[in-house]
C-alpha cells in the first residue's frame, strides 16, 4: 500500500493546522527559509527528498520568513536556514545553517526514522574514511545483495573505486547505472570525477607540468593541464588556484575553459561543502567584474 508523502508550504495562518496539530501524530521538521537563499534551497530539496524516501514517517514543512513575519518573530528566526523539530506541539530540537545529507539522516535517526540499507552505507562510508576500505567494500556488497535495486549503494561503490584508483572497475560499474541516475546530482559528480581522471591521463603528468611552470609560469596550456591533474588527485584548492590564475590573466584561453571548469567544480562542491562553494563563486564573480 502506498504511503502518503507529507510536504507542506505553511504560513502564519496554516501553521497550526499543518504543523502543531500534526506534531501529535509524528515528528514535524520545519525549515524556516528565504526563497532567495541557495543554502535554503539546498536544505529544502534535501528534506523534500527524504520525506519522499520515508513516506508517512515524518512531515516536512517550509516557511518563507519574508512572507510570514508572525512565525519568524514567534520562533525567533534570525538566520536562515533554521530547522525546528516539533513533537506534541513543542520544539524539541533546533538547527541553524545548512546540513549535509549525513547530518540530516542522523537527525532523522534520533526520531526512529531510519533505513537499514542507508545504515550500512553510512557504516561503509565510516570504514572507508578510517582507512578500512576493504571492510567498506564488503559491507556495500552485502547491501547490494539485500537490495539489488538500490542505486545509491552502487554509486557509493563507484566512489570508493575512484578513491582507491580502480578506475576501470569504477567506469564499468558506473556504465551499468540507469541513465536517469547518471544525470542525478551524485551521478554527475561521479561522471565528472571519472572524466577528469581520464583527462589527466592524457597530460604530461603532474610532476612534469610543475617543472614546466617553474620556468614558464605563463604557459597556460601547462597550467590548465596541471589543474586537471591536481583535481584528479583531489587537490581541489591547488587545481582551482591554477584555474583562477588563467581566468585572471587569459580569460579567453581555450574559449573560456578555465571559467567553465571553475563553475563545474563549484557545482560539484556545492552538495557537500556549500560554504566553500560560495567562497569560490564569489571569487569568480569578483574576477569577472574587473
Amino acid at each position: 500500500m502506498r504511503k502518503d508523502i507529507f510536504i507542506f508550504e505553511v504560513s502564519d495562518n496554516s501553521f497550526d493546522k499543518y504543523v502543531i496539530d500534526n506534531s501529535n501524530k509524528m515528528p514535524v521538521f520545519v525549515v524556516f527559509m528565504g526563497v532567495w537563499s541557495e543554502h535554503c534551497a539546498h536544505i529544502s530539496d534535501m528534506f523534500a527528498s527524504l520525506a519522499k524516501e520515508f513516506a508517512g514517517k515524518f512531515i516536512f514543512a517550509k516557511v518563507d520568513i519574508d512572507e510570514n513575519s508572525q512565525l519568524k518573530e514567534k520562533y525567533k528566526i534570525i538566520n536562515v536556514p533554521s530547522l525546528k523539530v516539533l513533537v506534541d506541539g513543542q520544539v524539541v530540537e533546533s538547527e541553524e545553517g545548512t546540513l549535509t545529507e549525513i547530518e540530516a539522516r542522523e537527525l532523522l535517526k534520533r526520531y526512529g526514522i531510519v533505513n537499514e540499507i542507508d545504515e550500512m552505507r553510512m557504516q561503509a562510508r565510516q570504514y572507508h574514511i578510517e582507512g578500512d576500505t576493504s571492510q567498506a567494500i564488503i559491507l556495500l556488497s552485502q547491501a547490494m545483495k539485500k537490495d539489488t535495486s538500490n542505486i545509491k549503494v552502487a554509486m557509493d561503490m563507484v566512489q570508493i573505486f575512484i578513491d582507491i584508483g580502480e578506475i576501470d572497475q569504477a567506469n564499468s560499474l558506473f556504465n551499468q547505472l540507469p541513465d536517469a541516475d547518471k544525470k542525478s546530482e551524485t551521478g554527475q559528480s561521479l561522471s565528472g570525477q571519472l572524466w577528469i581522471i581520464g583527462e589527466a591521463k592524457k597530460t604530461a603528468g603532474l610532476q612534469a607540468l610543475k617543472e614546466t611552470l617553474l620556468s614558464e609560469p605563463d604557459n597556460m596550456s601547462a597550467r590548465f593541464d596541471c589543474s586537471i591533474c591536481e583535481i584528479a588527485q583531489h587537490n581541489i584548492q591547488q587545481g582551482l588556484e591554477h584555474l583562477f590564475y588563467i581566468q585572471k590573466n587569459d580569460p579567453e584561453f581555450k574559449g573560456g575553459a578555465a571559467k567553465e571548469m571553475i563553475i563545474s567544480i563549484i557545482n560539484l562542491l556545492a552538495k557537500n561543502d556549500p560554504e566553500k562553494a560560495q567562497q569560490y563563486r564569489t571569487q569568480l564573480s569578483s574576477l569577472m567584474a574587473v
